[in-house]
């Protein structure tokens, strides 16, 4: 069986930065060029900042087709591995890649997505050591989602009866930890960029940038 180079893990689900399959919402203000430029920026900025020396970076893609032009997208960064996402509902596939990770032999993982620009590897860091007195962290986003969420054994119970994709995620998502007995810490809340009104806060997007 591999396993992996180092006990700590980050993973990053991203999706290829496809023009119109990446940042609708976005789109439906800036452009859709626009929006898939932000994207392509936004996922080398997180990846590229989120890497360190203390544990192996594995980007998650989709879909599973798209291996090469992720590689391509992301050339140059520290990634020890790329891998496909499994269909279905964003719980699947996190409990699908934390299954993987500790399959190999992992000690602690955290997963993130490609949407927050302020999740840095100092965040990482403090993620992991959080792991050592907890089942549980999460960062909490604006939306009412999360931005990371990790854990050091893999628990497929907390990804079901989750409402994905809307603001009660989080909460959703705590009440289980709950039930399930989880001791849990919350990171600093912060933005994803999902909207125009985000990207503007995160300086990626200026009004006169917009395209009405």
């Amino acid at each position: 069986m591999c396993r992996s180079l180092r006990p700590d893990v980050l993973g990053v689900l991203v999706k290829a930065p496809v023009p119109g399959r990446v940042k609708t919402r976005l789109a439906s203000t800036v452009g859709v060029r626009r929006a898939t430029e932000i994207y392509r920026r936004l996922g080398r900025q997180i990846v590229g900042a989120c890497a360190g020396p203390g544990h192996d970076t594995v980007v998650w893609y989709a879909p599973a087709e798209a291996r090469a032009a992720v590689r391509d997208w992301l050339k140059g960064l520290p990634v020890a591995a790329y891998r496909a996402q499994v269909s279905g509902a964003l719980g699947a596939r996190l409990a699908a890649a934390f299954q993987r990770h500790f399959g190999e032999g992992a000690h602690r993982v955290i997963l993130i997505g490609s949407d927050c620009p302020r999740v840095d590897a100092g965040l990482v860091s403090r993620a992991l050591a959080a792991l050592d007195d907890h089942a549980l962290v999460l960062g909490p986003a604006y939306d009412g989602g999360y931005y990371l969420i990790g854990l050091r054994t893999p628990v497929p119970q907390l990804f079901r009866g989750i409402a994905w994709s809307t603001e009660m995620v989080l909460e959703q998502t705590l009440t289980r930890a709950r039930q399930l007995g989880l001791r849990t810490v919350l990171l600093p809340v912060l933005r994803d960029v999902d909207t125009v009104s985000d990207a503007r806060a995160a300086g990626m997007v200026e009004p006169s940038g917009l395209h009405e």
